[in-house]
């Protein structure tokens, strides 16, 4: 396992994850994601997208605003029910949540005030006056898009109980104290997806989605040692749910929560049903029944998802006497699949590599490289988990053919430029 500066290191190194505003001393706990890392994190949203919408028959999929009109916040209860329990020191003056730590300052060991509560969600106003009418609030969460387009989707898509909207968006909770690189952010990525369900069968589902879930991030590569469930006990669990069941993973300081899975109950449909006064409750036509449908919420972070992905993926190896990093990513997500590497920048070699990149680059992620030498390029695709490299040759310009080499094993073969799609394609769907 990798340690926490490592993963951190590396990310910055190769362009996965870089400092926000950094050549500005930086911006606490947020993060921008470089041209490796935007890759991967989008490879890991477009794989849960395809899963959840695409490859099933009973959800859809919205993309609603990150500002909402006040009332939503009132009707799901985050104007009130939204915070944490906030300690500050007495000499230092530094904030603490109370839950994460013991009876003194964690920084200098003094005494701390008592707990007060401190609401997460960012402020900010709409209009040209900043007065209490225009305040208004980034989301903390994207699930509430989905509920108050619940009638909108249901008849549009002409959907029957049971199913289900996804999203994929920005969130933003004021954390008092984010931490752990990208695994607890201000500014963060949510995958969400709400199941309506009919209340008897709420809690057969809320096991299916669990189920659902751990295959998925096994799916992905993450290897199930480092996977577990976790129920929530009564005192954490949030004030929507009935039940809640988080995947942790065994992050470099321990473990943590990837996703949740929520039983929603009917909270939401119902408060927004007596805030807004519209009628969101759901007529079963085989059984000539109306009932306020319950709510089962797979939630995950893409940010959190990517760092569990990047460590889990970390590998140290000796080769011939020299540690080796590679980041052995499951093709399904690596952020490039296939680099092209001209042994040189020979006229003729660059013509050839720019032919075989050209034949590629339609049915793979390819990058093309041709700085430094093959072995130092051979380093840094590893470093990036790049599971196939293509190397053009001066025995090209003689046999046309090429060498692939492996990531994982660093076998070589060499194959007629012709047949290098083909061969790449079983490579990556046979090797991994």
């Amino acid at each position: 396992m990798p340690t926490l500066e490592t993963l951190v290191s590396l990310a910055k190194r190769r362009g996965f994850i870089f400092q926000n505003s950094e050549i500005y001393g930086g911006l606490g706990s947020v993060w921008d994601f470089g041209p490796i890392g935007v890759e991967l994190k989008r490879r890991i949203k477009d794989f849960w997208w395809t899963s959840m919408v695409h490859n099933r028959n009973d959800i859809e999929g919205i993309d609603s605003s990150i500002l909402m009109d006040p009332a939503v916040w009132e009707a799901s209860g985050h104007l009130k029910g939204f915070s944490d329990p906030l300690v500050e020191c007495t000499e230092c003056h530094k904030r603490f949540r109370e839950d994460q730590i013991e009876s003194t300052c964690p920084e200098c060991d003094s005494e701390l005030s008592s707990p007060r509560q401190f609401n997460l969600m960012f402020k900010t106003f709409m209009g040209p006056v900043e007065e209490e009418a225009a305040t208004i609030y980034l989301r903390p969460e994207t699930a509430q898009g989905i509920f108050v387009n619940f009638n909108n989707v249901l008849t549009t898509s002409r959907r029957k109980i049971p199913f289900g909207i996804a999203q994929i968006g920005k969130s933003f909770r004021n954390e008092i104290t984010p931490g752990n690189f990208i695994f607890r952010t201000r500014e963060f990525e949510q995958m969400e997806m709400e199941y309506f369900c009919h209340p008897e069968d709420s809690d057969k589902f809320f096991k299916e989605w669990i189920e659902f879930s751990m295959n998925w991030f096994k799916e992905i590569g993450i290897q199930e040692k480092n996977l577990k469930t976790r129920i929530h006990t009564d005192d954490e669990r949030p004030h929507y749910a009935k039940s809640a069941t988080d995947i942790e993973y065994n992050f470099p300081w321990g473990w943590g929560e990837l996703e949740t899975i929520n039983n929603r109950t009917d909270y939401d449909l119902k408060n927004h049903m007596e805030k807004s006064g519209r009628d969101l409750s759901y007529f079963d036509e085989s059984t000539k029944s109306r009932f306020i449908p319950y709510v089962i919420e797979p939630a995950m972070g893409a940010d959190r998802t990517t760092l569990a992905v990047f460590s889990d993926a970390y590998h140290e190896e000796k080769v011939n006497d020299e540690t080796r990093t590679v980041l052995k990513f499951n093709p399904k997500i690596s952020p490039i699949e296939v680099a092209v590497l001209p042994l040189s920048r020979n006229e003729k070699l660059a013509s050839i590599s720019n032919k075989v990149f050209n034949l590629i680059k339609s049915s793979f992620r390819c990058q093309f490289d041709d700085t430094q030498s093959i072995g130092k390029r051979y380093r840094r695709q590893d470093e990036i988990g790049t599971p196939i490299c293509v190397t053009i040759d001066f025995d090209t310009l003689d046999d046309n053919s090429i060498t692939i080499r492996n990531r994982n094993t660093m076998k070589q073969i060499r194959v007629e430029v012709d047949k290098v799609t083909q061969i790449i394609k079983e490579h990556l769907e046979t090797q991994f």
